[in-house]
């Protein structure tokens, strides 16, 4: 069956989306790498970067609104544009916390970090591939994976406080390193948002598919089978 117009558009929206979230996925990964080898002028360019983010953003954000106004799309239609709306606002949010860390860059400048990067790194990782699977998700409309994507954001969140425990270790050696820690603790604080922006990005696929507003915050853990479901039952 031919598509209608309305559902060609759609179609165009959500790959504009997916592209603008391949940009923003990467300046995850890029952010960290930068701040781990203190590329001064490669964090300027990332910063620069950022206005095209925020560019694509507001086109998709301009022409999701003029479609509503064209079509007047209904139900689950209407539930779509509206993710396209929620998800692009997540994704340039999710850049800035990269341009954030780019900035953190520029104000350690050469001044050696106080520690090797170990745990960061691995949550721009892990935050990353969390966004990428969000995304396939989105596209997908896979329910399973939006409900799964976010237990991971415990890890990130442990990675957290493990930086933030050896961070103050440092500190209380020597209260010089508290500029150096304060630095490292931005950028990983950094990283938790985009994690948890990208658990908001499968809040909503759940919306697009079902209509059921929920917030994981708000769930049980799961013991199998979906959150807030009892497995007991």
């Amino acid at each position: 069956m031919a598509k209608t117009p309305l559902e060609k558009e759609l179609d165009r929206l959500q790959d504009e989306l997916v592209d603008l979230g391949v940009m923003v996925e990467h300046t995850i990964t890029d952010a960290v790498e930068i701040l781990s080898q203190q590329r001064i002028e490669d964090a300027r360019r990332l910063i620069k970067a950022d206005s095209e983010i925020n560019r694509r953003r507001y086109q998709i954000e301009s022409e999701s609104l003029g479609l509503i106004a064209r079509q007047q799309p209904m139900a689950k239609d209407l539930r779509t544009l509206a993710a396209i709306l929620e998800v692009a606002g997540e994704l340039e949010r999710i850049a800035d916390y990269s341009k954030g860390i780019a900035k953190i860059v520029l104000e350690i400048g050469a001044t050696p970090l106080i520690k090797p990067l170990v745990d960061i790194p691995r949550m721009a990782a892990l935050a990353s591939d969390m966004l990428h699977r969000a995304l396939l998700c989105f596209v997908d409309r896979n329910i399973e994976a939006a409900y799964s994507i976010p237990e991971e954001d415990q890890k990130i969140d442990d990675l957290y406080d493990q930086v933030y425990r050896e961070l103050m270790t440092y500190v209380l050696s020597d209260p010089r390193n508290i500029d150096g820690a304060s630095h490292l603790m931005w950028v990983a604080h950094n990283l938790e948002r985009s994690a948890d922006r990208v658990v908001n990005i499968c809040e909503r696929v759940i919306f697009t598919v079902t209509g059921e507003l929920i917030e994981f915050e708000d769930l049980p853990p799961r013991k199998g089978g979906k959150p807030g479901e009892n497995s007991e039952q």
